[in-house]
């Protein structure tokens, strides 16, 4: 297994679509399971595959709470399906911008279709914490931030603070 370093702001991939995958070979899956050993080291409950370089619409999640049940699950292709009318609001923070959380507005709950990794369409119904984090890893294949869910005034002074420290860490 390999830990992938994680991209962090200002990277400009970060704002790029991820490209679709048309075959699940061996190359895709050891992707997902470095990319959940990623997850676990850093840590976090999601990771999009372009979180670290890699533009394909992959992602890892394990929402559960207890540190001994792991609950993984490796999304290809996601794409959210059905959305509720109602909203709530998560404290968001994200592997791609490091010691800042935010609260955020999501839909509560949704449908995401996905493929497994047998290559086999998936309907997955989430609600609560997975809700939130399966909307945050679509839209980072999307190219979107949660930061991109805050006022535009909060998003600029974060979006500043961290071209400034990988300004910091480059003249070093």
């Amino acid at each position: 297994m390999t830990i992938y370093d994680i991209l962090t702001l200002p990277n400009k991939i970060l704002r790029e679509k991820s490209e679709p995958i048309k075959n699940i070979d061996e190359e895709i899956k050891a992707i997902l399971n470095n990319m959940a050993e990623t997850m676990y080291a850093a840590p976090g409950i999601g990771l999009a595959a372009v979180q670290v370089g890699i533009k394909k619409r992959l992602v890892v999640m394990d929402c559960s709470r207890e540190e001994d049940k792991k609950e993984l699950i490796k999304l290809i292709n996601p794409e959210i399906i059905s959305k509720s009318n109602e909203k709530s609001i998560y404290e968001e923070g994200c592997l791609s911008i490091p010691d800042f959380s935010e609260e955020v507005e999501r839909f509560s709950t949704c449908i995401v279709e996905y493929i497994d990794i047998n290559g086999k369409k998936q309907i997955l119904e989430c609600d609560d914490l997975m809700a939130t984090c399966v909307q945050h890893e679509i839209d980072h294949l999307n190219g979107k931030l949660f930061i991109d869910h805050i006022s535009r005034l909060k998003r600029e002074k974060i979006i500043r603070k961290f071209i400034k420290l990988s300004k910091q860490k480059l003249s070093k």
